[in-house]
């Protein structure tokens, strides 16, 4: 590809979804006195997380580095002197300037420069070459490498001091800037303009930058902060401008709220704007209110083109100079997590709160490092989502990072070494010399202003339903009782196209259950714009989630950080303070009884006066009407804006005969975007009251589109006819007991707070799928992608909202629901029959003339006569059956072009059958969702054509891994259930599950009645008990976690390839290219579609897209990355037949999965009861009596694949081809066809684009990857330990160790896995003892047999996956500090444990022992999540612990020491129970504490064992509610070996 400095959307890429993540840190001297240590020890650091960041596909350029330092000003004065400027060196700026290389741009931009510093009182020096050495880049980053100069900035003459000065320098940056955009002057760039700071940073590795810009080896440069950053982009070719650090900012992690950041922030500048207009008075040096109207006179506050890093650096920025404190400025735009933490300080929760009120939350996985030239600091996100360890040393040097080891200090210096906690924040202030945790920045923040006070005399709180409330002239009866009851009920809910399945399979589950219904086996209908049936709008939308670059939120174990809560009113200027800016209405949540919106409409305040905007329009006058009347709902908001109206309701009420209503989503995009543009959003709020929205989809994109609350009227009145119909049949079946009769209001009412519950808990899932934590980042956010609007009605009413293939317009939309009004006013017309009632289509479920489903009956008897032993022309009756349907899914929209076919060959000239059956593989589906039968039958019928069979994520029976059962496959998912050492050793490739068609962004669960003994072994885990796989990998939060899995598993097993599987959305071409610079060998990209054993339905039908937009976009992106040739991509989702599979080669794909199709050969029906354990045909059941009907055969599997390989190379022949390989990626072959309808709306063109230049791969040309290879430090464990592998003599080894020597063991334990099976070797066979920081992964999957002690420190995931063993961290001898007061250990440690045991003298992280099914543990402290989900082992903590201890833990038993009784409230009590110590659990902690004692020599272990009478009182037993805990093998052998002591 040609490379160049910016890029543009092409085809399928949008530059707008590229990520990164990186390494971070700073290190500061506290005295404030600089020197050249300080760097040199910033740019060690950075170095030595090198692997934190990315490499291009030259191998060389990388992703991006720098360091933020404060102005060296000895370093100046000799420069100053050297260019012959007279000045004094302490009154000047410095501006790091990217040049563009064209002689004349480049003029220009130092015009500019000039120009703008000189309106703003500035002097312009000079300007200094920075001398850099360009050898020291790769190609890539030379060919854009930038003219790199300083531009020396005199300050002394502007009478301007402090923060005035640095205001001034902020808007003449601001105008070269605006100046540079009105002029196109490509390659200009500002890194920073600062009489404080001075930024140096470019496209390349960490170890590099000190050989690039040469000034930062010289002595002369000495500094008293330095901020550090290594870049991981998701693409290769990442810009000069978007490495870090910014100009104060240096981020980790990803925004996941951007979208609605940057409208809400269009909406505030569009205001500012205004107010400029109207005032002329504001002098440079002014901040608050003045300064953000004089930076959005001058041009846009934030630059949308750059990275979110870069935009949130410019919302800071703008915060800080407007006045705010940066610590004080960032944890308004970062807040922890404070709405449903009890034991928070009440004067830091009105803090929050007040702030909320004026700013959403930029939310998602983030370690900020932070810097005004003065104070650095580090903030985490609420959850906690980055690593960030510190030290301070006994003479004022702070070290922090996101690494411990990437700087060697000597521990006798150390006084403090600690870890920063979710929503927490550390910073050195260099003014006073002195160290701030997080309780004294916090408690200073919240002491700043009364908060508490402006709260509770401003804000008006609503409350939730369901609490009884009455408004004032408001009667008893409620409209939603009334309406229940009214003949017009029935015609309401034909206009607004609710359906008798919908009321059947939706809301009643909902209405009875308080929570979604669930379904399975996908959903095989046409998207919306294909639908032969009017949708209603909101089905063309689909949720967007996380998946690789930010993690999900798991709303079930981690609702502590999520939130509802929101307000009313107009939102102040978040530049300013005041008690005005309390005045608000507090929400519990968005949704709005009837009563909430009559007790909103009556109020008197002016701050909240409502207007009601009617969202009609005459029926009559046809579809054109409704254009007409978006336009007239725009004025009207306009001028109830004008009229000092805060709360604007967008209202359907009243559709009659004569008003159809406009469909409530499109209403409410028009009316939110046209007061952006106005700049008048920010001065009200949008509350949409209509009988459109029932379902939790509709809820999500109402709020995700910008409304802060809504009314589902007629939707809480259906729930409530609902519940009296229900109880009128139960009534004539049987006569309630006396006691249980309830009157129709009371039934009505508990019926509609359910309902309310269940949209509430839906809205959280979908929040948490794309890890947003609160509804008000989530409002406005617009995460959601549309399939088949066109794009000029996107563009009016979504702005931003991705929309690729174009489609129907306003005018269908209108038809649509001109369709359903007229249905519902049948009745009214003249010589019409009566009303009907609601219809039935079959959107859920087959039904005869319904909607059309791929896998319909007929579909599934042809396949199964296919492959029961029916010959070739019986299978292609059923690929005939198959693409004759109506148009379903996008590939049905495209045939081969005319000249494609034009040269055909014979087939004998093909490659043959069991090369095709190569790229074949069953999907994903694990033992427990299916049944043993089922699953092994898949994978004989694959191992036996060469094909691959995938175990899916519940593990497999080491029985199978030695014959052909074994699925060659094994899948590597969040619950890591059944990940072993032998497990892992078994396989031919390792599948990391980012996602699941059918449910991205969600965990799986497997309910109690399919955990059987034989399952709960396999897993790890007790019967009859439900399991759920948290929804993110705990130990993925970025792409450089899921580079560093990649790396273990390449370290475990270095002869399987390792996949990633992801699901098709927006943007997940970005994500495939990250994956591919993260070592994967194999890129599975899977459609919506793809089938499940249980899924919420709204997920079914709502999340994800077809995996022809997937695939494509991942194959343009990584050609235009030059990654294509490196990676094998696979694709799945409703594969069916040979036509699909050459259509998914044209498209880019090397490998095929069937999921679906394979099942329905060995003998689905398509019952869709996989939910239920009640499968009749034996597959989708753990039940011993529907497990023995099932007829299935390896044969028949076979025949269905050698069947479809046939099919394969027969349009391989009629297009000349003579290998699959050919054809791979030859979209030119493809052309769209006319299918008629809506579907010829479409444009397919950026589907079939093709970026490549001539030669570049556009398919797999390499066997592996290339870009992870075991470990050097592996490598030679594994060759001094062979003693031990091969013939079991014992070894005992001596090594120091580093941060970069990453999963260490690994391949050691792969080995004895691969050798020995589950078993292992005999305890202590091999001994390693380590000296130093050891890198992430330290002990990955350590096998039986093997012992690592470490003297010294550990980062992350210490014992992930450990099987057995024994790993012992401790400090070094020198060490001053108490351990159980100092971190000695990472975050997620011992996640997915299944043996072993880890003894540890200092603190651990967050999620500790998360998912443990089988380790044992003693650890001095711990942050929050400890013991999540745990389901086997024994945990003992020495120490306090953080919050949400033993959230869904259902198995094994912990002990914590409550030193200060609060552990009560730290714990999550949903499923264990706290108890005292008994005789038993005496004896197991004294003989863990004597064990913790002689490995670790703790002084903690000494201390409560000498005073034990004293001490066991403080100990809590935490165990599984009402379960008998399950003894591991671990835990027995460390009880006898205590027992055997005495």
């Amino acid at each position: 590809m040609q490379i160049s400095q910016k890029m543009t959307r092409r085809g399928l890429y949008d530059p707008r979804f590229e990520h990164d993540a990186c390494g971070i840190g700073f290190v500061a001297q506290l005295s404030g006195t600089p020197s050249h240590d300080i760097i040199q020890m910033a740019l060690t650091a950075v170095g030595n997380m090198a692997h934190r960041g990315g490499v291009a596909a030259d191998g060389k350029s990388g992703d991006g580095a720098g360091v933020l330092t404060q102005i060296p000003r000895a370093f100046f004065a000799r420069e100053l002197t050297r260019l012959g400027i007279r000045y004094n060196a302490d009154d000047l700026a410095v501006g790091m300037c990217f040049l563009p290389r064209e002689a004349e741009a480049q003029a220009a931009a130092r015009t500019l420069v000039a120009s703008a510093l000189h309106a703003t009182g500035l002097q312009l020096l000079g300007w200094r070459t920075v001398p850099v050495n360009g050898e020291a880049l790769g190609e890539r980053a030379r060919a854009t490498q930038p003219v790199i100069e300083q531009a020396l900035v005199g300050c002394a003459n502007t009478g301007l001091a402090g923060e005035a000065r640095e205001r001034a320098l902020y808007l003449a940056r601001k105008a070269m800037e605006a100046g540079a955009k009105a002029q196109q002057l490509e390659g200009f760039y500002i890194s920073s303009l600062s009489a404080r700071t001075l930024v140096y940073k470019g496209l390349m590795v960490a170890p590099v930058l000190p050989n690039f810009y040469t000034d930062l080896a010289d002595p002369d440069y000495t500094t008293a902060i330095a901020v550090f950053h290594q870049r991981y982009s998701t693409n290769t070719f990442p810009t000069w401008e978007r490495a870090q650090p910014f100009r104060m900012v240096s981020h980790n992690g990803e925004i996941n709220t951007l979208q609605g950041n940057i409208t809400w922030m269009r909406a505030r500048e569009a205001e500012w704007q205004r107010g400029a207009l109207a005032d002329t008075t504001t002098s440079i040096g002014q901040g608050g209110s003045a300064l953000a109207q004089a930076a959005a006179q001058v041009g846009p506050v934030v630059d949308t083109t750059g990275s979110d890093s870069g935009m949130l650096d410019n919302v800071l920025e703008l915060l800080v100079m407007g006045g705010r404190d940066v610590r004080h400025a960032l944890t308004m735009l970062v807040p922890e997590a404070w709405e449903r933490v009890q034991d928070m300080d009440p004067s830091w929760r009105a803090f929050y709160q007040y702030h909320a009120g004026l700013t959403e939350p930029w939310d998602g996985p983030a370690a900020l490092c932070f810097s005004d030239g003065q104070t650095v600091g580090l903030a985490l996100d609420r959850n906690g989502l980055r690593p960030a360890r510190y030290l301070i040393t006994d003479d004022g040097l702070v070290v922090c990072g996101s690494e411990v080891g990437a700087v060697t200090i000597d521990d006798a210096r150390v006084i403090k070494k600690g870890k920063v906690g979710p929503g927490q924040m550390i910073a050195a202030d260099l003014r006073t010399g002195t160290f701030e945790d997080n309780k004294t920045i916090k408690s200073r923040l919240a002491a700043a202003n009364p908060y508490a006070e402006w709260l509770a005399r401003q804000m008006e709180v609503l409350p939730p339903a369901g609490v009884e409330h009455i408004a004032e002239g408001y009667e008893p009866e409620t409209s939603a009782s009334r309406a229940s009851k009214s003949a017009l009920l029935g015609e309401l809910q034909h206009a607004f196209g609710y359906t008798a399945e919908e009321l059947a399979v939706v809301l009643r589950p909902m209405l009875r259950d308080g929570q979604e219904p669930v379904g399975s086996m996908g959903d095989d209908t046409p998207a919306a714009v294909l639908a032969e049936r009017a949708r209603p709008l909101y089905g063309y939308f689909k949720q967007r989630f996380a998946e690789v670059t930010n993690p999900p939120i798991d709303p079930l174990r981690e609702e502590l950080v999520m939130s509802l809560s929101f307000a009313l009113g107009r939102r102040g200027n978040f530049l300013e303070s005041g008690p005005q800016h309390a005045h608000l209405i507090r929400l519990s949540s968005p949704v709005l009884t009837d009563e909430h919106l009559a007790t909103i409409r009556t109020l008197h305040d002016p701050a909240f006066a409502s207007a009601t905007l009617p969202a009609l329009f005459p029926a009559a006058e046809g579809a054109q009407a409704m254009a007409w009347a978006l336009d007239r709902l725009c004025q009207q908001a306009e001028a109830a804006v004008a009229a000092n109206k805060v709360l604007l309701i967008i209202s359907d009420r009243g559709v009659d005969e004569y008003h159809a209503p406009i469909p409530a989503l499109l209403a409410l995009g028009a009316v939110h975007q046209h007061l952006i543009r106005l700049g008048l959003r920010t001065s009200v709020s949008l509350i949409v009251e209509s009988g459109e929205p029932r379902e939790v989809h509709h809820l999500a994109c109402l709020v995700g589109m910008g409304a802060e609350a809504v009314n589902p009227y007629l939707a809480l009145a259906t729930v409530r006819n609902l519940a009296i119909e229900r109880d009128e049949v139960k009534v004539k079946g049987q006569e309630p007991a006396e006691d249980d009769r309830r009157s129709p209001a009371e039934l009505a009412t508990e019926a509609e707070h359910k309902y309310i519950h269940a949209l509430e808990k839906g809205l959280l899932k979908i929040m948490s799928k794309i890890g947003i934590a609160t509804v008000d980042s989530y409002c406005g956010a617009q995460i959601f992608e549309t399939i088949g609007l066109a794009n000029a009605l996107v563009e009016r009413c979504f702005t931003g909202t991705p929309a690729r293939l174009g489609g129907v317009s306003f005018e269908k939309l209108a038809s649509d629901v001109l369709e359903h009004h007229d249905e519902a006013f049948a009745s009214r017309l003249p010589l019409m029959a009566s009303r009907a009632s609601l219809p039935h289509p079959g959107f859920y479920k087959f039904k005869k003339d319904g909607d059309y489903h791929s896998f319909a009956p007929a579909v599934v008897h042809a396949l199964q006569r296919a492959s029961g032993g029916g010959d070739f022309a019986t299978y292609k009756s059923y690929s005939d059956l198959v693409h004759k349907r109506p148009p379903t899914e996008l590939r049905d929209l495209l045939g081969l072009r005319a000249q494609a076919t034009q040269s055909p060959i014979s087939v004998d000239e093909v490659e043959p059958l069991e090369a095709i059956l190569t790229r074949f593989s069953t999907a994903a589906m694990s033992l427990g969702s299916t049944s043993s039968e089922a699953h092994e039958t898949l994978a004989i019928a694959m191992n036996r054509l060469g094909g691959l069979s995938n175990s899916g994520e519940g593990g497999e029976s080491p029985e199978r891994y030695t014959d052909e059962r074994n699925s060659p496959i094994k899948q590597v998912a969040s619950g890591r259930f059944g990940v072993t050492p032998a497990y892992l050793a078994s396989a031919r490739e390792l599948q990391i599950k980012m996602a699941q068609g059918s449910k991205p962004g969600e965990g799986g669960q497997l309910p109690g009645h399919k955990v059987t003994e034989e399952i709960a072994r396999v897993r790890h885990t007790t019967p009859g008990v439900q399991l759920i796989s948290p929804p993110p990998h705990h130990d993925i939060y970025s792409i450089e976690d899921l580079s560093q899995l990649i790396y273990d598993l390449k370290q475990v097993n270095p002869a399987a390839a390792v996949s990633v599987k992801l699901v098709a959305e927006a943007g997940v071409g970005t994500i495939a290219a990250g994956v591919a610079k993260g070592g994967a060998d194999v890129i599975l990209i899977s459609g919506h579609s793809g089938g499940t054993g249980a899924s919420p339905l709204s997920s079914i039908k709502n999340a994800g897209v077809n995996w022809e937009l997937g695939l494509a976009e991942a194959q343009q992106t990584l050609v235009l990355n030059d990654l294509r040739g490196r990676v094998r991509l696979r694709a799945d989702g409703g594969l069916k037949t040979g036509v699909d599979v050459v259509m998914a080669a044209l498209l880019g794909a090397d490998e095929f999965s069937f999921g679906t199709a394979a099942l329905v050969a060995e003998g689905c029906v398509m019952a869709r009861t996989c939910h239920s354990n009640n499968c009749p045909v034996g597959i989708a059941t753990q039940r011993a009596d529907l497990r023995a009907k099932f007829k299935g055969t390896p044969e028949q599997v076979m025949h269905f694949f050698t069947h479809l390989a046939q099919e394969v190379r027969e349009i391989l022949a009629s297009l000349g081809a003579r290998t699959l390989s050919e054809i791979v990626g030859r979209t030119d072959l493809l052309e769209q066809i006319g299918c008629g309808g809506t579907a010829d709306m479409l444009d397919m063109s950026a589907l079939l684009a093709r970026l490549d230049d001539e030669g570049q791969d556009i398919r797999n040309t390499q066997q592996w990857n290339g870009f992870a290879a075991a470990s050097e430090l592996n490598l030679e464990l594994l060759e001094h330990a062979q003693a031990a592998v091969e013939r079991g003599q014992p070894v005992e080894l001596e090594l120091t160790i580093g941060n970069c020597d990453r999963s260490v063991g690994a391949t050691l334990s792969g080995a004895i896995g691969g050798r020995y099976g589950e078993a292992g070797l005999p305890d202590g066979t091999i001994t390693v003892r380590f000296t130093g920081s050891a890198g992430q992964s330290f002990g990955a999957f350590q096998a039986p047999g093997v012992r690592f002690v470490l003297a010294g420190e550990a980062n992350d995931y210490v014992g992930k996956g450990m099987g057995g063993g024994e790993i012992v961290v401790r400090p070094t001898a020198a060490v001053r500090f108490a351990t159980h007061e100092n971190t000695i250990i990472g975050n997620t440690v011992l996640y997915g444990a299944t043996g072993g045991a880890l003894f540890a003298a200092g603190r651990g992280g967050e999620r500790f022992a998360v998912r443990n099914s089988g380790a044992v543990a003693v650890v001095e402290g711990l942050g929050d999540h400890g013991c999540e989900y745990m389901t086997g082992g024994a945990v003992l903590v020495l120490g306090s612990t953080g919050r949400n201890f033993a959230a869904g833990m259902t198995g094994g038993i912990a002990y914590v020491l409550d030193e200060d009784n609060n552990f009560a409230a730290r714990c999550n009590g949903e499923l264990v129970e706290l108890g005292r110590l008994d005789g038993d659990d005496e004896i197991n902690i004294r003989g863990l504490l004597a064990r913790h004692l002689e490995l670790t020599g703790s002084p903690r272990a000494a201390d409560l064992l000498e005073r034990w009478d004293e001490a066991r009182s403080q100990f809590v037993r935490v165990s599984p509610r009402g379960m008998k805990v399950q003894q591991t093998k671990s835990w027995i052998t460390l009880r006898e070996r205590v027992l055997a002591l005495g």
